[in-house]
């Protein structure tokens, strides 16, 4: 395959490197090919310029562009056939009537160059194989004898026109191999616009930096979010917390009043409600010792009106009067 020679598309010269991959070699150049057409316009001039120079015709026809070429690159088949013209190669429509009359078997042809808006390229049978030589792939395609028929019809059916090339192709390396040898394509080419996006593609997704930064990235994201979860779980915990204290200090206070002396001590020090409970004790002792005064203070007075009444008593009933 490294003996095909194969241009790739630059620009729209895609009727130069038709012909060069149909000859094999660099025949033809845009100077060349210009000057070709412009053979070819001058020609035409001159046939229009036989009917009057002043006419409206003809003055029509020099102000329109070229028909044989413009600027990016495009030549007509007529600059084709006549560039072939060179090496005494003729061109005939492969779908013409006379053609088809002949029945042969595109096996048996050389080679076929096919156009679809303004879009050349070549299909040249190299040794005993056939190849498609289209610019537009990255690399020759080989064609099997079975499937060429196929591939021509299907190409007409996309509006393809192909024509027959009929002569003697000047001889090439490549031709001279594969009449000894046969090759075998394990992949086949890819369109050139293809093969760079997959490339791009590849190399995109194999960039250790562009991957780490990637990955850096979803992994900040993952643990932010998993850091906002945590937050929102501490803060409702929180809440809970602060509602079970509320709760177990209005049940603890039970709804006496805050200002009273009795009412439980909510904040302080442990030395002051120490404090309280020693205070709370005294004053219970107090209470007792006060009782307990009293008790003593009651008793003599007790003693004292019982010992009154005893002998008070005991006088009336010793100066009781006769009846």
């Amino acid at each position: 395959m490294e003996s095909i020679f194969h241009e790739k598309q630059e620009g729209s010269l895609c009727a130069q490197h038709c012909l060069n991959n149909l000859l094999q070699g660099e025949y033809f150049s845009p100077v060349e090919l210009s000057s070709i057409a412009q053979q070819l316009d001058e020609e035409e001039r001159m046939r229009m310029a036989e009917g009057g120079v002043q006419t409206e015709e003809y003055r029509t026809f020099l102000q329109q562009p070229s028909g044989n070429m413009d600027d990016s690159g495009f030549f007509s088949i007529q600059v084709i056939s006549n560039a072939l013209g060179v090496w005494g190669l003729e061109i005939v429509l492969f779908n013409s009537r006379e053609y088809q009359q002949l029945r042969i078997d595109p096996i048996h042809e050389k080679a076929f160059i096919c156009n679809y808006k303004e879009h050349w390229f070549t299909v040249r049978k190299l040794g005993q194989q056939w190849f498609n030589l289209n610019s537009l792939l990255t690399g020759p395609e080989l064609i099997s004898d079975t499937y060429l028929a196929l591939f021509l019809a299907q190409l007409q059916q996309e509006g393809y026109s192909i024509f027959v090339i009929r002569g003697n192709l000047p001889d090439c390396e490549a031709d001279q191999i594969l009449r000894i040898m046969r090759v075998e394509q394990q992949q086949r080419p890819k369109l050139i616009g293809e093969d760079e996006a997959q490339r791009m593609s590849v190399q995109h997704a194999s960039d250790p930096g562009h991957t780490a930064d990637e990955a850096l990235l979803d992994e900040d994201e993952e643990e932010l979010r998993k850091a906002l979860a945590l937050s929102r779980q501490d803060m409702e915990v929180e809440d809970e917390e602060a509602d079970l204290r509320r709760a177990i200090q209005l049940s603890m206070q039970g709804g006496s009043d805050p200002r009273s002396p009795s009412a439980p001590v909510t904040a302080g020090s442990s030395q002051e409600s120490g404090s309280s409970e020693k205070e709370t004790l005294t004053a219970e002792e107090l209470r007792r010792r006060r009782q307990a005064y009293f008790d003593r203070q009651q008793a003599p007075s007790a003693a004292q009106d019982r010992s009154s009444a005893g002998k008070s008593g005991g006088k009336d009933s010793g100066t009781k009067p006769n009846q």
